[in-house]
């Protein structure tokens, strides 16, 4: 299929899209009507069932209404005599990306043709996209992209676990002759140490620097990773460089000899041309100095990546900063047809053929969904915001993704959404991703004014423990920052004091209602380590989350990796 036949079916899904959306769902049905997890609500399934009589039949549905099915699946794939979520084949588990819990959540992928379908349609549209914003180049046509396949991980049944960037890597029938395009050889993209990974593809794009046409990584904070390594180990790079092998101890014997066949031996010139980059003392605008031949830097910048997207913008200077698609593990779910706008005006239009889409209204001031009903694709209203609720190939029915988006128009007959935050887990959760986001940001204006600190990750807990419950907020700040603290520590910890009642003000409706009322205890302020939150994700990545899918949490719901970052408080301000 040609891009211009993709984009016309795309087109054409959007123009039909509440037939679209009922065919979608009894194709599902069809297929997977008589699984076990259907039976207790549907029967006497038989086919067609109309989308109504699924809505009042089935249940709205978490990850916990599948974990012990899923587990089961785990545990022994072959051994049911009734297919548990889907009648297909089950071909491995994908790890979520969340990462508000020590231990991602399995997500079935199963062989599903017309999952596979749906999904070819959505991937290689948003590839279509982008050529016709960039037309291949016959000479510069290199990718530098910050892609690990990551540990595959196997349960107690045998069965693969795997983020889902890594599946078309890992699943024995890659084509790597498909990914001649990406500057890294395939023993950088498969090796076992994620920041090894990250260094040799950096060493491998600088040594094809006049081929790379654009720099590309899951999500923002990859690139920011990126950059941080490249400002830190820039001279090692060089050293390298000059000498034609990395010197980094690498573990992986196969990794390192393709770097040094790819670099070809010492590169002298180029070492010079990059030590002359970095002894500016700018790095605004690095991408283009390091890359002469750029068009685009393309990564998920929206949701949680959003406050990674001015540093972003300030390596990239002048270079596009396209964003990504709204892809979750579970199923495609939007498409983003404008690819150069910013966070805050990034739309995705929803994929009628992907999976049978619902809406749960959703309230700032109110926390509970309890006797709200869905509305269907066509039932949305412009302004209005809703939690999106899937039915997929993949074995999810009435599934809360857990994502809040605001319908903001149409595109042809399908809804136009741009992403707001996570849906809060229940009345305990007393601030959403959103109101921690836009109070950080002011917060960080204000120090940023009064004592010049930048804070570079941070994260909430509500701790339920104490009475009345309290809510904590860690923040961490660059080295040179902590430095600039340490010296006036008393003089630090008085104005950060002062700040923490406007942190407060910032917070949102329910969190101010509850402190009004002494629901809620003063906020508790940790300034933590730096550094502390790339060892949070190090020991995430141990548990098994992918190193290509990481997200810091933001809303943090376990009390260990609460208590992993206090252990890491350098000040603590009530």
């Amino acid at each position: 299929m040609t891009d211009d036949e993709l984009l016309l079916k795309l087109d054409d899904s959007t123009r039909n899209a509440t037939r679209h959306q009922l065919d979608t769902l009894r194709s599902i049905l069809d297929q997977n009507g008589t699984v076990l997890y259907l039976q207790p609500y549907l029967p006497t399934h038989d086919p067609p069932l109309d989308a109504a009589t699924f809505r009042r039949s089935v249940p709205l549905s978490s990850y916990d209404d599948y974990a012990d099915l899923i587990n089961q699946m785990a545990d022994s794939p072959r051994h049911h005599h009734q297919p548990l979520l889907s009648v297909d084949p089950l071909l491995c588990f994908f790890y979520s990306s969340g990462t508000s819990s020590p231990r991602p959540k399995l997500i079935p992928y199963f062989d599903s043709k017309l999952s596979k379908a749906a999904s070819y349609i959505a991937h290689q549209g948003s590839a279509a996209i982008l050529k016709r914003l960039f037309p291949s180049r016959p000479t510069v046509n290199k990718i530098l992209c910050f892609i690990y396949a990551d540990n595959v991980r196997t349960t107690r049944g045998g069965v693969k676990v795997m983020a889902a960037s890594t599946y078309p890597l890992q699943s024995g029938n890659a084509n790597w002759s498909q990914l001649s395009f990406i500057v890294s050889p395939r023993e950088v993209i498969l090796g076992s140490n994620a920041e090894h990974q990250m260094y040799c593809h950096l060493l491998c794009g600088i040594r094809s620097f006049d081929l790379v046409d654009g720099i590309r990584a899951p999500y923002a904070i990859g690139l920011i990773k990126v950059f941080c390594l490249l400002e830190s180990k820039w001279e090692q790079l060089c050293h390298d460089l000059e000498h034609g092998f990395p010197s980094l101890e690498f573990s992986d014997v196969a990794m390192r000899n393709s770097v040094v066949e790819v670099l070809g031996g010492p590169q002298l010139d180029l070492a010079k041309r990059v030590r002359s980059v970095f002894e500016e003392k700018s790095r605004g605008g690095i991408v283009s100095k390091l890359w002469p031949n750029v068009r685009y830097v393309r990564c998920v910048t929206t949701g949680s990546m959003e406050q990674y997207y001015p540093k972003l913008k300030h390596y990239a200077g002048e270079i596009p900063l396209l964003g990504g698609d709204y892809f979750a593990s579970e199923c495609c779910v939007g498409i983003n047809l404008d690819i150069m706008q910013p966070p805050k005006k990034t739309r995705f239009v929803l994929l009628p053929t992907a999976a049978y889409f619902e809406f749960l209204p959703f309230d700032m001031n109110e926390t509970d969904a309890a006797g709200k009903e869905t509305v269907d694709i066509s039932g949305v209203e412009v302004g209005k915001m809703y939690e999106v609720v899937v039915t997929t190939y993949r074995g999810f029915y009435r599934y809360r993704l857990g994502d809040i988006v605001r319908v903001v128009g149409f595109y042809n007959l399908s809804p136009q959404v741009e992403y707001v935050m996570k849906a809060p887990k229940g009345p305990n959760e007393i601030i959403t991703e959103k109101d921690l986001m836009s109070a950080i940001h002011k917060f960080q204006l204000d120090l940023g004014n009064a004592m010049e600190m930048e804070i570079t990750e941070f994260a909430s807990f509500v701790d339920m423990e104490l009475s009345p419950k309290q809510l904590k907020v860690f923040v961490e700040v660059e080295e040179g920052c902590l430095s600039l603290m340490q010296e006036k520590i008393e003089e630090s910890v008085v104005v950060l004091r002062s700040f923490c009642s406007s942190l407060e003000d910032a917070l949102g409706g329910i969190y101010r209602v509850q402190r009004d009322r002494g629901e809620s205890g003063p906020l508790l302020l940790y300034v933590v380590k730096p550094g502390s939150f790339d060892r949070l994700s190090q020991v995430a990545i141990r548990n098994g989350a992918p190193a290509s899918q990481y997200k810091p949490p933001k809303i943090i719901r376990n009390r260990e990796i609460a208590c992993f970052l206090e252990g890491s408080a350098l000040v603590t301000v009530v």
